[in-house]
């Protein structure tokens, strides 16, 4: 046997030890694929107007880069216990006695490296290979794909106009029916959609939840971000909710990955198991700068009423651009727009938009699999003046 031949032989081998595993095979989060066609346009030295990513403009409080200035020159940037800082885990707490009037006890919160180790942390703690969870479409399609990487099942509960594009305990039952669930997630405000839950709409998803021995997860990373009316958190409601929430929209802190979890009791020591043997601990600097961002409240109001302004431009906007219809966008910074007037094909829509007018935004079908190619997501994080002009460029497009 010749060297060519053990060569060939040998690289045979190496290539079935790179084979990918099958829980590998999620889907792409599109919204970053679309970022990353946008980066290329703008690297060739076009203008793109950002509206794919669910990014701020804006940059973390004032107060939060101030302490992290502080920190990187005064201190040692070690690691924390895996629950978080302390000092933040009571703050966290205390933002929940005078925002919602609601008692939590610091040491069931948890801090998370943002809110995506959150869901995987939850996610671990709560199922076993094999559970079916159930999750609302149109949705966040990270919920989908880390369940599924997770060996859970995701089952999907289509949301209608008769309910505001929100759950209901009695769509949760029937799906529990036909093949149990033992888990449900829910998001208020909802991303991709902005939809928001009433008190009563929340309460009776998770009292149908409790009663059925289904487990309750709340997303509420756009908590502060609250236009119709003010967001109820799943902890005043239940003490066996666990909610997940994030430093990076209300307060602008994207890429500082700094989140938490209120977790149930039962829970908090088998996520910090979790925690200790996939992060150690969340990184020391961004707790440190999460903690003081609390104090840039004021600021943080300033920037939720542009996006309140930007609201009101596409709005009042893209109707006259010939998008006249869109989910109830109550909260969060997005406008979910049925383009079915226009495309069969939301994918195909979106990259036109983006190669023919550089205006960035989402295709439904990241967010929905059975409806989603009528759909598309605009997000309205950027500047006043953006969303002018992309009204302007969408509706000399379309016209």
């Amino acid at each position: 046997m010749g060297d060519a031949t053990l060569t060939r032989q040998m690289e045979q081998r190496i290539a079935g030890l790179l084979t990918p595993s099958r829980r590998s095979e999620v889907p792409p989060f599109m919204v970053m694929d679309v970022m990353a066609a946008a980066a290329r346009i703008e690297a060739a030295g076009g203008h793109v107007i950002h509206m794919e990513v669910g990014q701020p403009a804006a940059p973390a409080p004032r107060a939060a880069i101030a302490a992290a200035h502080t920190a990187l020159e005064t201190a040692r940037i070690d690691y924390t216990s895996a629950l978080g800082i302390s000092s933040l885990r009571e703050r966290i707490a205390r933002h929940y006695r005078e925002t919602y009037g609601c008692a939590v006890d610091p040491a069931r919160i948890v801090i998370t490296t943002g809110s995506s180790a959150a869901f995987i942390l939850a996610f671990l703690a709560m199922f076993e290979p094999g559970d079916r969870v159930a999750v609302t479409v149109p949705g966040y399609p990270p919920y989908r794909h880390i369940l599924t990487a997770l060996g859970c099942e995701p089952v999907l509960i289509e949301t209608t106009s008769e309910t505001r594009h929100a759950l209901t305990g009695e769509a949760l039952l029937a799906a529990h029916r036909k093949t149990p669930l033992k888990g449900v997630l829910v998001a208020s405000p909802a991303n991709p959609t902005g939809t928001m839950m009433s008190r009563e709409a929340l309460g009776g998803v998770i009292g149908a939840a409790h009663d059925a021995g289904i487990r309750f997860i709340s997303d509420e990373i756009y908590h502060g971000l609250d236009y119709a009316f003010p967001a109820v958190t799943a902890a005043e409601l239940s003490p066996d909710a666990l909610v997940i929430n994030s430093f990076s929209k209300y307060f602008c802190m994207t890429g500082w990955r700094i989140g938490w979890m209120v977790v149930p009791d039962a829970l908090v020591r088998p996520v910090e198991r979790l925690q200790q043997n996939l992060a150690i601990s969340v990184p020391t600097l961004s707790q440190i700068a999460a903690e003081a961002a609390f104090d840039g409240r004021t600021e943080m109001d300033a920037i939720k009423h542009g996006y309140q302004e930007n609201r009101r431009i596409l709005i009042e906007g893209l109707p006259k651009a010939g998008l006249t219809k869109f989910l109830p966008a109550d909260g969060a910074f997005y406008l979910y727009a049925d383009v079915s007037g226009f495309t069969s094909d939301s994918f195909e829509f979106t990259k036109r938009m983006l190669e023919e007018i550089h205006v960035a935004a989402t295709p439904g079908v990241d967010f929905d699999p059975i409806h989603g190619r009528s759909f598309v997501r605009f997000s309205y994080a950027r500047s006043a003046d953006d969303m002018r002009e992309a009204v302007a460029r969408i509706a000399r497009w379309l016209a």
